[in-house]
């Protein structure tokens, strides 16, 4: 194999003229030979006993150049990416110029990484919050608490909005019962809005014991069998509940905390959600940082980086779903049935994401930037204590590269944002409604 030349065009793409010589080719051919000659027929001879020279003879000695070229080209276009040094990226487009006896040459045109001209990313500027807890945050964030450990108890009394009520339902299509209409002792909190719209409120008001038909009338965008349908609900309420929330005092602290007293749990939960704005604060810094730096970057990002990026992330959309019980199938359904429409969707976002890695491994190599084994073997103990992983678990599942990139990334971001000016965010000005 040798390379006749490379040439760069434009998109990021480069064209490689590729000479396999006549020995390689003649080894190819030979291979095929033996690979198809089982699989083609002479009169007088055995299948895949007839000679080659026979068989070249009956159907030309282009029979076998077809998959010849197929056995060699792979490894020969390999071959030639990796002296001249290429990164590619994708498939490449293959122009046959001439095959014979003494060989054969082709056309590779394929995208490779662009070269990249990083702007700005020292002395940037971007808006960071400034970071507040008042007590009603901390009021707020002690009732999540309490409400986390409440408990449902039974009252004597009638439905009111915000009880949960124990019932049984049935519900009907014209007398009939239909499927996925019936429960038992199903708890429901009145309110909610997880049943279809006006059942819940028509439970309000009733004891436990007494039963009652309910008509609906089910929404237009419902399941086909059912979209539409006036239908006949039967209720029974088994029991009525209301939430019983603890009091927030010292024996609440002792509960759910390792303090003793309600003081020191605010105190806590004061100090965790300072930590928590300052950290989220500093994210949506770094965050607009980095899109600055994406934004600066000179380069001519060919189509197909931008096309598997796509790509990557509807397969993660993919993965998701799975992990939520949906198909893919469902959620091309749902969205309209067109699945080139969610690939078009991804372009946008899959463009900035390549831009943003491009931004990232221009920034390491210009500022030399490793991760050590001991930084790795950091992050990897972050990592398993964060979830409360053993650390040898944690190396089996994880990639030294994926934590290696990660490591690298997040000394990109801090050179960026270690240099950068946090600026005062810009409030929008309401207008103000005026009468007429």
């Amino acid at each position: 194999m040798s390379v006749k030349s490379c040439e760069k065009i434009e998109n990021s793409k480069v064209v490689l003229t590729v000479e396999v010589g006549a020995e390689e080719f003649e080894a190819a051919v030979n291979k095929a030979y033996f690979k198809m000659r089982g699989k083609i027929n002479v009169p007088g001879f055995r299948p895949g006993k007839t000679p080659r020279k026979i068989i070249e003879q009956h159907y030309g000695k282009e029979v076998f150049y077809e998959e010849a070229v197929n056995i060699v080209l792979p490894d020969a276009y390999e071959a030639a990416v990796k002296e001249q040094e290429l990164t590619t990226v994708g498939y490449p487009q293959v122009e046959l110029e001439n095959v014979g006896p003494e060989g054969v040459t082709f056309k590779c045109t394929v995208a490779v990484y662009p070269e990249v001209k990083l702007g700005q990313y020292k002395g940037l500027e971007a808006p960071r919050a400034e970071v507040k807890v008042t007590a009603e945050d901390v009021d707020a964030r002690l009732k999540e608490m309490a409400d986390r450990n409440s408990r449902l108890v039974s009252v004597e009394r009638a439905v009111e909005k915000g009880d949960t009520a124990v019932i049984d339902f049935e519900g009907f299509d014209n007398g009939v019962p239909f499927e996925g209409g019936k429960g038992e002792n199903h708890e429901l909190e009145i309110g909610s809005g997880s049943f279809v719209p006006g059942f819940e409120d028509q439970l309000i008001g009733m004891t436990a014991g007494e039963e009652k038909d309910i008509d609906i009338t089910f929404p237009e965008n419902y399941t086909p069998e059912l979209a539409g349908k006036p239908v006949v609900f039967h209720v029974k309420v088994n029991e009525v509940k209301v939430k019983e929330v603890p009091a927030l005092d010292d024996e609440f602290a002792k509960d759910v905390s390792e303090f003793d007293t309600m003081d020191e749990l605010k105190a806590d939960v004061e100090k965790k959600l300072t930590e928590d704005r300052t950290a989220a604060a500093q994210r949506a810094f770094e965050d607009v940082l980095m899109e600055k730096v994406a934004d600066g970057i000179e380069a001519d990002i060919p189509q197909e980086m931008v096309d598997l990026q796509a790509q990557s992330m509807v397969e993660n959309l993919k993965r998701q779903l799975a992990s939520q019980g949906i198909s893919y199938e469902q959620y091309v359904q749902f969205s309209g049935g067109d699945e080139s429409k969610i690939l078009a969707d991804a372009q946008e976002p899959a463009l900035r994401q390549v831009r943003m890695d491009l931004a990232v491994e221009a920034l390491v190599k210009a500022e030399n930037i490793e991760a050590s084994d001991e930084e790795i073997e950091a992050e990897m103990k972050k990592i398993a204590d964060n979830y409360g992983m053993d650390l040898e678990n944690v190396k089996k599942y994880l990639r030294t590269e994926d934590v290696k990139e990660q490591v690298v990334r997040e000394k990109v971001i801090k050179l960026v944002a270690d240099s950068a000016v946090a600026v005062d965010p810009v409030e929008e000005k309401k207008e103000e409604k005026t009468e007429e």
